[in-house]
């Protein structure tokens, strides 16, 4: 016998199988909604937002000046105000259960303004994890962020020695060595024969011809470098548009900059194809050099004579002697006392002492729309015309009416005749 089926009737009439289901209880929301007081600025009317961010809170008449002491600020911790408070973290149900969001730290004091700040401007504690000042910085600090005056060049620049222009004597060592021998010998036997014959005729004989080969070789060295820079000038110029690839060439005209222009360091003058400075110290009866800094890089030259443009290939490390006479810039004496900063400045960005010592402060540049003379080989790659260092070194040649043997200089030659002072060229 098959069961009985159960049924109910709805509201609206119809009878439908299964049984009548209960209606569930509605329950209010656990967390009611209500709306944030306006606190003006008092902590102890802000409710659960200063015990949520764990700020203290002193008498609102505290923050005016005078009157009686004050009971000291009390704190209220967010752990007992958690626990107090009805809606917190641990009575919500369902989603909005789990632990209330501790604070990173504690914040300074409330302000007057009602305002939550991160402390006083002149505050050096810290904040979080870090510490962070506000306000003017010291000297020392001051000093630290200044910008460095020592130039940071890249590979496109040639960087040269102290001393890059080495004239050298064009005569064979065997020869040199020759007549150092002859001469030695000659002496000691001028001066046995002198002690045994007692004729000092001989040892004047003797030094009468071997003091003029002496002198002779102390001109060239004192005059080789002089000489050299008279061949330079009387060198005749060529004409670029004539000039073949593999020639050997001297070109005149105006310099622009290529690729990586330079500054010189003391002066700051901008856009330069060669600068160098140059620190000389007073040491007993001479100048010496203290440090140099010398730097190159390609640039431009405009012919006077037919006025096309080649690229001088004088950067990437390439020999170059450059003929450039610097000024002085800076001249520091024993009685100086009072430095200029600047100078301090670059001396520090090169750990050098300024001691009480005599300095000689030289700088030299050639700067865009200058007049140089340029002496090198010309190159034409994909119509592109060049000067590069020459293979071989450049002779002078013997000048025997200025008692000249010949003299050398190796890599591109540059000559800047004109004055550092006086206007340049616009490009």
């Amino acid at each position: 016998m098959a069961s009985r089926l159960q049924s109910h009737q709805l509201p609206s009439g119809l009878y439908v199988s299964g049984k009548l289901e209960q209606p569930k209880e509605t329950r209010p929301p656990t967390m009611a909604a209500r709306a944030m007081p306006y606190t003006g600025g008092d902590i102890k009317k802000s409710g659960e937002l200063g015990r949520m961010f764990d700020i203290s809170f002193a008498d609102p008449t505290s923050f005016h000046g005078g009157g009686a002491a004050r009971p000291p600020p009390t704190r209220v911790h967010s752990s007992s105000a958690s626990s107090s408070n009805p809606n917190n973290g641990h009575g919500r149900s369902g989603s909005q259960s789990g632990p209330v969001r501790k604070s990173s730290g504690p914040l300074s004091q409330l302000q007057p303004t009602g305002l939550i700040t991160s402390g006083p401007l002149n505050s050096s504690g810290q904040i979080g994890s870090g510490s962070r000042r506000s306000g003017p910085l010291d000297h020392h600090q001051t000093s630290n962020l200044r910008p460095s005056t020592k130039p940071k060049y890249g590979s496109a620049v040639t960087v040269l020695n102290s001393d890059p222009v080495r004239v050298g004597l064009k005569v064979p060592k065997a020869l040199v060595w020759a007549v150092v021998v002859v001469a030695v010998t000659a002496l000691l036997i001028g001066t046995f024969l002198a002690v045994a014959v007692k004729k000092p005729l001989i040892i004047v004989a003797i030094a009468a011809a071997i003091v003029p080969a002496a002198v002779v070789f102390v001109w060239n060295c004192v005059w080789r470098r002089r000489g050299l820079l008279g061949f330079i000038k009387n060198y005749p110029n060529a004409v670029l548009r004539g000039a073949i690839d593999g020639q050997f060439i001297k070109v005149t005209g105006v310099v622009t900059c290529g690729s990586t222009p330079l500054e010189s360091s003391y002066q700051k003058i901008p856009r330069c194809v060669y600068v160098s400075t140059e620190l000389y110290e007073y040491k007993g009866c001479s100048w010496g050099s203290r440090h140099a800094e010398r730097y190159v890089s390609d640039f431009y030259i405009s012919d006077f004579q037919s006025g096309l443009r080649a690229l001088v290939k004088a950067g990437y490390g390439s020999k170059v002697s450059p003929f450039v006479v610097p000024e002085t810039v800076a001249n520091v004496t024993v009685q100086t006392k009072d430095l200029s900063p600047s100078f301090l400045q670059w001396l520090a960005d090169r750990s050098l002492s300024n001691d009480s010592r005599a300095m000689r402060l030289k700088e030299g540049y050639i700067k865009e729309g200058s007049t140089v003379s340029v002496m090198g080989m010309v190159r034409r790659h994909d119509n592109v015309l060049m000067i590069i260092p020459p293979a071989e070194s450049v002779a002078t040649g013997c000048k025997w009416w200025r008692c000249l043997f010949p003299a050398y200089v190796e890599g591109l030659i540059i000559t800047c005749d004109e004055n550092q002072n006086a206007d340049v060229i616009p490009v």
